[in-house]
């Protein structure tokens, strides 16, 4: 169309195409060929840098899953391990024992023949049983009974050990506020050797104590029956283990339970056992060897300080120790609340299961009025405006001179 008026210009207005895709419309290879080419390399480059960064959809796995009657099988095998590596350990001990005069390594050398056996049958079931590929030596064995190799191992291990040391404080508190405690001395340099043969025993018991009740068994009665169920129901079974120690009480039971929740808890928070292995430590270290108390009924560590106890049992747990006292259930309370405090990232770090993509890749055909709209986007020129030489004078003599003389140049 023509637009008049003191400069009088002819605009050509083609039909506008549909935008689509790309954000502009494309002009015909006729008419701008270098352009043409160019932003074809442009869009296949885009179109290829948008596909890779696009996850692979990979076809659904073959591999079926495997029922729970499966894991309680594993569970099952694992009970029966326990009890047999347990009587080998034994016999293991005694022999070396008898045979180079051992005695006061006896705990030592048990406790230690038994956390291998543990370690290394849970991993060879777990092979035989699944024989699926995955970390092999050490590191399968560590990754099968729950003890991973990760940054934030020795982290985890300092927090329990922390947690430990101040539950075991917080519950004797009410017995030096009552007068109960009356330690007794013995600091001879023979006494210093035993109590490091006493802390090294504890330490790998505790060790053994989590990898049999918080590792292999745990993981497959988790997988079988959920982990509400499997955390009660293995507390209840490491507190009834408890009642056959030597002046077991009904609450040291209660309490033994809810400690079996507390280490359980430490697993599921972290998924591994150095939390609950650290605090276990602390707790047990600290009773026996730096505070002189029984340690659930046992008093056999008690090398430099001997602590006898006066005052009603419910308040000292007598000849049990502090796992018997009834003050110590309400700080298993407080120390639940500040575990979930403390392990709220190892949560979120080391719980959660990120989606993966999955499934069939397809490709859809385009509908017809989407296929016609870039048929007829791609056939239109570009929007361009032309310049033309005025048929009629101006107006304005200015204007008229000024055009008069672009013409004559």
């Amino acid at each position: 169309m023509t637009i008049q008026g003191t400069n009088r210009v002819r605009v050509r207005v083609p039909r506008v195409p549909r935008i689509w895709g790309h954000g502009f419309a494309e002009s015909t290879p006729e008419q701008h060929p270098q352009r043409s080419a160019t932003v074809s390399k442009i869009s296949a480059a885009a179109s290829k840098l948008w596909k890779e960064s696009q996850p692979t959809l990979s076809e659904p796995t073959s591999q079926p899953t495997l029922p729970r009657a499966f894991y309680l099988l594993l569970f099952f095998g694992g009970i029966l391990w326990i009890v047999a590596a347990q009587g080998l350990a034994l016999r293991a001990a005694q022999g070396l024992v008898i045979r180079f005069n051992l005695s006061l390594f006896s705990d030592l050398i048990q406790q230690t023949f038994f956390l291998f056996l543990l370690l290394w049958g849970f991993a060879t079931i777990r092979w035989i049983a699944t024989r699926t590929p995955g970390p092999s030596g050490f590191s399968g064995i560590r990754s099968t009974n729950a003890l991973p190799s990760r940054p934030t191992t020795s982290e985890e291990w300092q927090r329990g050990v922390a947690l430990g040391w101040g539950m075991l404080l917080a519950a004797l508190i009410p017995m030096m506020l009552h007068g109960s405690l009356h330690p007794e001395f013995s600091l001879a340099p023979s006494n210093w050797a035993i109590a490091l043969i006493s802390l090294a025993t504890i330490a790998v018991a505790s060790l053994a104590l989590e990898v049999a009740f918080r590792g292999f068994l745990f993981q497959n009665f988790i997988a079988a029956t959920g982990p509400v169920f499997a955390t009660l129901f293995l507390s209840l079974a490491y507190a009834t283990l408890s009642s056959y120690r030597p002046n077991a009480t009904p609450l040291s039971v209660m309490i033994t339970f809810f400690f079996g929740i507390l280490y359980c808890i430490a697993y599921l928070q972290t998924r591994a056992l150095w939390l609950g292995w650290g605090m276990h430590f602390a707790w047990n270290t600290a009773a026996a060897i730096l505070f002189g108390l029984p340690l659930a009924g046992d008093a056999a560590y008690n090398n430099l300080i001997f602590t006898s106890v006066t005052g009603p049992t419910w308040l000292t747990g007598g000849p049990y120790g502090p796992e018997a006292a009834l003050f110590t259930l309400i700080v298993l309370f407080a120390a639940i609340l500040i575990l979930y405090r403390i392990t709220r990232h190892y949560a979120w770090e080391y719980t959660y299961t990120p989606a993966a993509p999955a499934g069939h890749p397809m490709d859809i055909a385009p509908p017809p009025a989407h296929t016609a709209m870039e048929a007829a986007a791609a056939s239109a020129p570009l929007v361009q405006i032309l310049s033309t030489t005025p048929t009629a004078p101006s107006t304005n003599p200015t204007i008229e001179d000024h055009l008069h003389r672009n013409q004559s140049h």
